[in-house]
C-alpha cells in the first residue's frame, strides 16, 4: 500500500445524497482522495459519477452529507469556493471560447493588469512557464477553434493549474481522444501526480483505469458498491462490479453470406472547412449483410467522408450511390428516404436537440410520418408509447421520457441517438464512434444490435478510433490515410500491428 494512504485525505466526502425531483441520483456515498493519488470513479452511464464530482466542485448542492477539503469542512460549496480550495475540473464537454487564443482562455477571469490595461506579456510568460513545468506543450497563440481536441484538453488542464488547482477532476477524459492522445494523457496524469497533484478520473474505460489509477471507487445506480486497489483486480472483476453481472468482451458473430453493393463511393473528393482537400479520390463499396470498419487516425478524412455521404457537406468531385440511387450532394432528407441513417460523431451538435425531451428526440427524423403524425397533427400517445418502448429496450436512464436530452449523461444521450437510428431500420447505417462514452455493459449491448442489423442483411459502415472495436465487429476493414483508402484487410487474417502500420501511412505490401 502506498505511503500516502497513511496520511489524512485531501478530500473526504461523507454520506453524500442527491435527488433531482423524484429521481434519487446518489444515496449515502463516501469518497476519499489522498495527496498524489489517482482515484478512478467507475460506474455505468447514469450511475451518478459526474453528479458526485459536480457536488464536490460546487455545481450542485447535496441533499445530505459533508465535504471536507484539506481538513476544512464546507457547509455550502460553490465553484468559486472549490477553486479557492484548490480544486479544478475538466468537464467532458470542454468549456472554452473558440475565437479566443489558448492564453486568453487560460487567464480569463484571472487577468493580470498594468493600470487599466491587460498585461499580456506577463500573462503569456506565466502560462508558458506552467506549460513547461508540466510538460504540456502547446502553441499559446493559437485560437481554440484551430487546435485538436487533445490540445483543447491541455488548455483546460493548464487553465485549472493557472487557477491554482492541486486537485484535478477529469470527467471522461479520453472519450473524445485518439489512441495516440490517450497515451499522451496517461503520461500527463503521471507527471501531475509526480509533481504533487491529486487526480480524480471519472470513467468507465477499464483498460485506462488499469493504466492510470491507484484506487477505484465503483458506483452502481447511485449507490456505493466497492472500493478496490487497482493492481489487485482485473478488468473482468471491475466490469462485473460495475454492471452487476458477467460481461462478455467477445462479439458473437456468425458467418453469413453478404449481399450486393448497397453503397458505392467512386473517386470522392471533398474539402474540409478550410477549403483544403480532405478526401482525395476515395473509393469504397459497402455490401448488404456486412459490417465494414473504417480504421484510421483522427483527421485523415473520416469526418468529411461521413458528412459527404449523409448530405451534410458538398462533394467537389466523384459519385455516391445508395440502393442504386445517385445521392451525390443530395439533401439529408433524400439520403434518409433512400435508406441511410447515421449515428453522428458529435452527439450534442448533430445528434440531439438538447432542449427537447427524450420522447421528441427519439422521433426527430420521423416526426411527420405515421404513426407519429396524421395530416400534420402529432399523435402524442404514439410518440409516448414509442419512447417508453425504446427507453426500456435500450436501458436509457432516467426512464422519464419527458426529461430534457441535455440533462442526460453523455452515455445516455448516445443511447437515445442509437435507439432512434437503429429503430428506423435503415438499409445502411453509418455508425461513427457508436460506443464513445458508453460503459462496457452498454457497449456489449450496442455491438449486439449492430451485429443483428448485419444479420438482417443490412449494411453497417463503422467508423471508430477504437481499434479493438474495429477488429472485433468488422467483416472487412478498410484503412483510411490522407483522404484515401490505402488498404483492405480481413480481420481474421490480420492483426492490430498491421492495421496500425497502414493507419500511419505504412506500405500496403
Amino acid at each position: 500500500m502506498k505511503d500516502y494512504f497513511n496520511e489524512a485525505p485531501v478530500v473526504s466526502m461523507r454520506n453524500i445524497s442527491k435527488s433531482f425531483g423524484t429521481n434519487q441520483v446518489l444515496t449515502n456515498i463516501d469518497f476519499d482522495l489522498h495527496k498524489s493519488e489517482v482515484h478512478a470513479i467507475l460506474g455505468e452511464n447514469g450511475a451518478g459519477k459526474t453528479t458526485l464530482m459536480n457536488i464536490l466542485y460546487g455545481m450542485f448542492p447535496p441533499n445530505g452529507g459533508t465535504i471536507t477539503i484539506n481538513g476544512k469542512t464546507y457547509d455550502h460549496m460553490t465553484p468559486r469556493a472549490a477553486i479557492e480550495a484548490g480544486i479544478g475540473m475538466v468537464h467532458q464537454h470542454f468549456m472554452l471560447i473558440e475565437p479566443l487564443t489558448v492564453t486568453e482562455n487560460i487567464i480569463l477571469g484571472y487577468e493580470k493588469t498594468q493600470g487599466p490595461f491587460l498585461d499580456r506579456k506577463e500573462a503569456y510568460a506565466e502560462v508558458e512557464k506552467l506549460s513547461k513545468d508540466f510538460n504540456l506543450s502547446i502553441n499559446l497563440k493559437d485560437k481554440i477553434e484551430d487546435i485538436s481536441v487533445g490540445m483543447q484538453q491541455r488548455v483546460e488542464i493548464l487553465k485549472a493549474l493557472y487557477h491554482g488547482a492541486d486537485i484535478l477532476i477529469f470527467d471522461e477524459p479520453t472519450a473524445v481522444l485518439t489512441p495516440q492522445e490517450i497515451v499522451e494523457f496517461i503520461d500527463i496524469v503521471e507527471r501531475l501526480t509526480k509533481l504533487g497533484k491529486s487526480v480524480i478520473i471519472i470513467t468507465h474505460k477499464l483498460a485506462e483505469i488499469k493504466a492510470m489509477a491507484d484506487t477505484c471507487t465503483i458506483i452502481r445506480r447511485g449507490k456505493f458498491i466497492d472500493k478496490v486497489m487497482v493492481d489487485e483486480v482485473d478488468e473482468n472483476t471491475l466490469a462485473e462490479k460495475m454492471v452487476g453481472r458477467d460481461v462478455s468482451f467477445n462479439v458473437d458473430k456468425k458467418e453469413i453470406q453478404r449481399g450486393g453493393v448497397v453503397l458505392n463511393i467512386e473517386d470522392l473528393w471533398v474539402k474540409d472547412k478550410r477549403g483544403i482537400d480532405a478526401l482525395k479520390g476515395l473509393n469504397l463499396k459497402l455490401h448488404a449483410g456486412e459490417i465494414l470498419g473504417i480504421a484510421g487516425v483522427d483527421g485523415n478524412g473520416q469526418t468529411e467522408l461521413i458528412d459527404a455521404i449523409t448530405g451534410m457537406r458538398k462533394v467537389s468531385k466523384g459519385k455516391v450511390t445508395l440502393n442504386g440511387v445517385d445521392i451525390t450532394n443530395a439533401s439529408t432528407k433524400k439520403v434518409l428516404d433512400t435508406g441511410m441513417n447515421s449515428i453522428p460523431e458529435d452527439r450534442q451538435k448533430r445528434g440531439l436537440i438538447l432542449e427537447y425531451p427524450i420522447k421528441d428526440n427519439l422521433i426527430l427524423e420521423r416526426v411527420s410520418e405515421e404513426p407519429f403524425s396524421t395530416k400534420g397533427r402529432l399523435n402524442f400517445s404514439n410518440i409516448a408509447e414509442n419512447a417508453r418502448d425504446l427507453v426500456e429496450k435500450f436501458d436509457i436512464r432516467p426512464t422519464n421520457i419527458n426529461e430534457q436530452a441535455g440533462s442526460l449523461s453523455g452515455g445516455n444521450q448516445q443511447k437515445v441517438i442509437i435507439a432512434r437510428e437503429i429503430s428506423n431500420n435503415p438499409d445502411v447505417l453509418i455508425a461513427a464512434q457508436p460506443t464513445r462514452g458508453l460503459d462496457v455493459g452498454a457497449i456489449e449491448f450496442i455491438h449486439q444490435y449492430l451485429v443483428e442489423l448485419r444479420n438482417a442483411n443490412k449494411a453497417v459502415l463503422l467508423i471508430s478510433f477504437e481499434l479493438d472495436e474495429i477488429m472485433d465487429l468488422s467483416d472487412r476493414i478498410a484503412v483510411i490515410f490522407d483522404g484515401k483508402i490505402v488498404g483492405e484487410r480481413d480481420p481474421k487474417k490480420t492483426d492490430a500491428f498491421e492495421i496500425g502500420r497502414l493507419m500511419a501511412g505504412g506500405s500496403n505490401e
